[in-house]
Order: C-alpha cells, then structure tokens, then sequence
C-alpha cells in the first residue's frame, strides 16, 4: 500500500520534522527540498524516507543542525573543507558555491570536503556546477555501517561509496551521472523490504557470504546478530572504483577511511573529493561544445533495443519522472511512512 503525497506538502511536513528537531527554518527547507527533489527524480532511496534517521542522528548528538561549513585551507584553487557533522545538503551546497566561485576565477579548483553529514543525491551538487558551465568530478566515501564486501570477500568492508560526473551540454540539458559503487544503493534495499519485496538475484549476499534476495540482510540485523552485505557493481571493476572513492573521497580529504568493527550509532558521514574544470578558462569551450553535441546526436541516432524507446544520456530518466511526480505526486510506502510519523513524535510534533 501506498500513500500519494503532493511534493509540496511533503516538503512542508519534513521541514516542520526538522525544525522541532532543532534546525533554522531555512535549514529545514533547503533539507526537506532536497530530500523531496530526490524522490521526484525517482530515488527514493535518497528522498524522505532518511527523515527517520536523520532525526536519530541529532538526537544521538552523531548531526549537527546549524552547523556551517568551515575553511581549513585556501589556496586558490585549492580548498580544504570540513562539514564539522552538519547536514549535507547545506554544507555540500556551501561548499560546491566556494569551489564554483573558484573555479570560474582559477579556471578549475581541487575542493577536498571533510566530515559532512549524509550529502544525499550527489547528482544535485554536479547540477550546480552544469548550470555554471563547468565540468565536475565528485568521489565519495561513506562512514556509517560498512555494507558492500570487496570483490571476492563475503562481508561488508565499506559504504556505497558514489562516485558522479556532471558535463554542460551546449544547448541541451545536461549529461550528470550520479550512481552508487554498490550494485544496487543501500537506501533502495531499505525501500525494498519496507515494501515487503524481493530483490533481483545478483544484488545481496546475507551474512553468510552467500547469495540472497532478501533485502532485509543489510537493513535490519539477522538471526545471529549480523548483516548481509551488497555486491560491488561490475565486478572487480566497480570494486576498484569504490576503493578509488575511498581513497579519494576519504585519505585525500582528510574525512578518513573505514577500517573498523560496526558501530550502532544512526550518523552517516560523507567525504567528497570534487574537481572543477571550466571548458572557457581551458580554452576549449568552442571545440567541447561542438564535440559534445556531436557525440551525444551520434548517441540518439542508434536504433532502439527492444523494450527501449530510444537512446538516453544519464540525467534523463530524472529529469522525466521530476515531471510526472510534480503533477501525480509522490508514492511513500506505508511503512516509511510510519518511520516519518514516529521520527516526528521523537521531537514532539504530532503529524
């Protein structure tokens, strides 16, 4: 069963959540806007359905609401960051507007994002840099319960660990791919089995280290105290570019890597490294437009597999169901939706 929300009710009732949970009133929108664009753009993995820990988070003291993003080191085209365990989409949209600014001054800039709390759907912060005419490259690392076995192992050894490209396109929207390093991300196993579904083969292994499509392995802990863990997409070549994001995203940053024991507390947090290039001050901006362009067209003019309708580029099917989900509204399963009704009575507000 499902309840069908109007994006902008939804946004009203998870910015009432957040602000009983101590956050300003422009905090509690610019979260609960993100969070409900997210759902819009299909992934709800990303979208309210966090609201409930995040709420567990503050009250465990692992988030802190208000905080901004702080300056370590200014370099130019150099920035060193910390997110001090604000929320993300705040302190991922403070630092994406210093290493824009950056950017278009130096021609590109290095931005090294230490210790922010859950920065949500990466794809919003390459949709920043797209709509400035720069190129982005953003590496993440995720610190919470590590959920993905390494290739070849059989337990949870890291997170999700995003990696997103975002790329203007003259003319056109944007090419922005935005994907967890995971075969599948963690938050769609939690919609999964709040929905009472079965996953496709391939995707989980329990905490056996042996094959599932029960997603509730690495939602909820087993029998024996444990989880099950995700599978890194594309074999060894998905797991080499999670390790690459932990590497980048977490020892570069200074943010860190994980390399310990789970633990119990409900925070996530996120390390990104982001490049910024600006195509002008490289002096190829007439030839990347043009090229581009060309390679997308070359794309579109290949003829339909069948059950597909045409040729896509990532940011597409987003930028499609944004539509659909304005006008129809946004379908929340009853069970998230209880977590969000249970999530607001823990900071005292009756929704």
């Amino acid at each position: 069963m499902q309840k069908v929300i109007p994006a902008h009710t939804l946004r009203e009732q998870c910015a009432s959540i957040l602000v009983a949970a101590s956050s300003s009133a422009e905090e509690a929108d610019k979260v609960a806007s993100n969070l409900v664009m997210a759902n819009l753009s299909g992934h709800d993995s990303h979208g309210v359905g966090m609201l409930p820990r995040y709420v567990d988070a503050v009250l465990e003291g692992g988030l802190s609401p208000n905080a901004s993003v702080q300056i370590v080191l200014d370099a130019g085209a150099l920035l060193s960051l910390n997110g001090q365990r604000g929320y993300g989409q705040v302190i991922g949209e403070q630092a994406m507007l210093l290493g824009i600014a950056r950017a278009k001054t130096h021609g590109s800039c290095i931005l090294a994002l230490a210790e922010s709390h859950h920065l949500g759907r990466i794809g919003h912060f390459a949709e920043m840099a797209v709509a400035q005419g720069l190129v982005s490259l953003h590496f993440v690392n995720v610190k919470s319960r590590p959920v993905v076995a390494p290739w070849g192992g059989t337990d949870g050894r890291f997170g999700t660990n995003p990696c997103c490209i975002g790329v203007p396109l003259k003319d056109q929207p944007p090419f922005v791919l935005d994907f967890a390093t995971s075969r599948v991300a963690q938050g769609k196993m939690r919609v999964a089995y709040n929905q009472g579904k079965s996953v496709q083969p391939g995707l989980l292994m329990d905490e056996q280290g042996q094959p599932t499509t029960n997603p509730g392995v690495v939602v909820v802990p087993q029998a024996n105290g444990f989880f099950g863990a995700l599978m890194p997409f594309g074999e060894h070549k998905g797991y080499g570019l999670a390790v690459a994001c932990e590497l980048l995203g977490g020892a570069l940053t200074g943010g860190g890597t994980w390399h310990s024991p789970s633990v119990q507390g409900r925070a996530i947090i996120n390390s990104m490294l982001t490049v910024l290039i600006d195509p002008a001050r490289l002096g190829t901006q007439t030839a990347f437009d043009t090229e581009a362009r060309a390679f997308v067209d070359w794309l579109r003019q290949s003829p339909p597999a069948d059950g597909f309708d045409s040729v896509q580029i990532a940011g597409e099917p987003e930028r499609a169901m944004r539509l659909q989900r304005e006008q129809d509204g946004i379908e929340v399963d009853l069970q998230t939706w209880q977590e969000i009704v249970e999530a607001a009575g823990k900071v005292g507000l009756d929704i």
